[in-house]
């Protein structure tokens, strides 16, 4: 593969309704695409999307980065470059790669076959009774996973909500992405302890915090921010921090994950476009990236959030159906952008 031609774009799209969670509110999401062509016009489509509202890369950086490569592609060694950006290189070759086999972007990275993900419901911060009905409106359309974003408000309420809204049989997981102390994350996840959580997302910021909080609750505890490398793995495993990992491509800046641990792990959105979403979804037919509950059944991937933006830049993409996300058929990922749209929604 031979790279001729590489276009950065700056894009947003806007939310249906506020994201309210415990790190901020947001009306759109601001992400970058990558575009690479090879010398027969065939495309690779990559994205990024910058992680600044956890303190990571802003989108002003990750845009930099990437025309600086785009200016000679393959030539800098991307390695250097921020999380983000080492995302959009590394799906873009992916995918131009397996459009030049005409190979579906699954099955070029070693997945044994192809099946539709299993999603959990995003659920944002709001009144108890603003996420009970948000609830609902999933439930009514075929999801049995809820995460509800914890730490903006009165938790316990809303778990409570949930619960009596959706039953016994529903799964409620909850992220609080870090904002919580160890005794404040102790006395919280005490107080919902009655509603039968799944599982907790990055209640605490440190791995630390995380192994003490872990001997002291009965429920799962899931590292997600506090995780961005082998390096963060090993310190959690050797900590004993977490029963599961989540890993995000724009955190980790690498496609497809090398998922070489014990722990298990499964994929979370960063609120990815449709680009990163179907990147997600090829690398979530990877055995390793498909763990089981205490029920046996696999864990919902955190991957539906297409469903919370307004508007999309892709007339071919991942599709939902029920809790269920569809890869796109066709070689690399299946996506194709709608270059109006693209336009319309340029930063």
């Amino acid at each position: 593969m031979r790279i001729a031609r590489a276009e950065v774009i700056p894009y947003s799209l806007p939310f249906s309704n506020l994201y309210v969670t415990s790190r901020g509110r947001l009306d759109r999401r601001e992400m970058v695409l990558l575009r690479i062509e090879n010398a027969d016009g065939v495309e690779g489509w990559g994205e990024g999307v910058p992680l600044s509202l956890r303190g990571g890369t802003d989108l002003t950086t990750v845009v930099g980065e990437l025309n600086e490569w785009a200016d000679a592609p393959g030539l800098l060694k991307h390695t250097k470059l921020s999380a983000p950006a080492r995302c959009a290189i590394e799906i873009a070759v992916a995918d131009l790669t397996a459009r030049e086999l005409d190979l579906p972007l699954w099955n070029s990275i070693g997945a044994p076959g192809v099946n539709p993900v299993t999603c959990n419901a995003t659920l944002v911060s709001g009144t108890p009774l603003e996420v009970a009905a948000d609830a609902g409106r999933w439930a009514a359309d075929g999801f049995g996973t809820f995460k509800l974003k914890v730490g903006g408000g009165d938790d316990a309420a809303q778990i409570s909500a949930v619960r009596e809204a959706l039953g016994s049989e529903a799964k409620i997981r909850i992220d609080a992405n870090g904002v919580w102390d160890h005794d404040t994350a102790l006395e919280k996840l005490a107080a919902m302890a009655g509603d039968v959580i799944e599982m907790a997302e990055q209640p605490v910021s440190t791995l630390e915090e995380m192994a003490r909080l872990r001997g002291r609750t009965e429920i799962r505890l899931v590292a997600d921010e506090s995780v961005s490398s082998p390096a963060d793995v090993d310190r959690a495993e050797r900590l004993g921090s977490c029963d599961l990992i989540t890993l995000k491509l724009s955190k980790i800046g690498k496609f497809p994950p090398k998922v070489e641990w014990q722990t298990p792990t499964y994929l979370s959105s960063a609120l990815d476009g449709p680009v990163g979403i179907a990147a997600a979804a090829h690398a979530a037919q990877l055995r390793a990236l498909q763990p089981r509950g205490s029920d046996g059944l696999q864990v919902a991937q955190g991957l539906a959030t297409q469903r919370l933006f307004a508007s999309t830049v892709a007339s071919t993409e991942c599709e939902l159906r029920g809790d269920q996300l569809h890869v796109p058929p066709g070689p690399g990922l299946g996506i194709e952008i709608d270059r109006d749209a693209l336009d319309h929604h340029r930063i």
